[in-house]
């Protein structure tokens, strides 16, 4: 299906075919980036193991992990970010920007795309199995039929990597977003929550408590961007 492909069904079952070999050829390039991106995390891991040896300890090293088709985790110090490739293709909707573009008026078939979405948690959340413990959504990428895409987030606001029409996704600019990403997580610092929102606990939540340190804990609560991105 080339760039000047246009929806021009003749009854539903032709709209269908269309629609469903776009699904599975985004599907596919979101699957084959997706592989890209572990390669990126896994050979940052090695990098920043080699470079930060010896100074700090064993247990707090970057470690790479993968866990499947659709997700991998990178953990350094404190922090674990886990990368997620959703299983289905999305569409964007009707009052986003992406429609003001002619990449997308001239061709809606652009418009459907592939989602990577890169959270933060605390490592100690999924060590001590403490579930009701909270994480953050710090960005997510968008990649279409093309490899054309756009990402958004914390801190990713180079230009470079924002324009669905022109950027191509490659290695380097997964290992951009990812950086980015990972520099954000150490940055943002666990606070300490308000006195009032901990000052009441049930006696199961001591118990777990006093066995893991399980009150409920997060860097901040929910999942939206904030305006903490500076």
């Amino acid at each position: 299906m080339d760039a000047e492909t246009k929806i021009e069904p003749v009854n539903d079952l032709d709209g269908m075919v269309i629609k469903t070999n776009l699904k599975q050829e985004v599907y596919q390039n979101t699957v084959r980036m997706f592989l890209v991106m572990k390669d990126v995390l896994r050979e940052l891991a090695d990098e920043y193991r080699e470079k930060l040896r010896g100074k700090v300890d064993e247990n707090v090293l970057p470690f790479f992990q993968e866990k499947g088709i659709f997700e991998a985790e990178f953990r350094i110090g404190g922090d674990l970010l886990i990368f997620s490739m959703h299983s289905n293709v999305f569409v964007f909707n009707r009052e986003h920007p992406m429609w003001k573009l002619d990449y997308i008026k001239t061709n809606p078939l652009n418009s459907y795309c592939g989602v990577f979405s890169i959270y933060n948690f605390l490592a100690d959340s999924f060590k001590y199995n403490r579930s009701q413990d909270l994480g953050y959504l710090i960005a997510r990428i968008f990649v279409n039929r093309e490899n054309h895409f756009f990402v958004e987030g914390k801190r990713q606001t180079n230009e470079v990597v924002k324009d669905l029409a022109v950027d191509e996704l490659t290695k380097e600019n997964l290992k951009e977003i990812i950086e980015t990403a990972i520099k954000y997580a150490i940055d943002f610092d666990l606070l300490v929550p308000p006195y009032d929102q901990v000052k009441i606990a049930t006696v199961e939540q001591m118990q777990v408590e006093i066995n893991h340190s399980r009150i409920q804990t997060g860097k901040r609560l929910g999942f939206k961007f904030n305006s903490d991105d500076i």
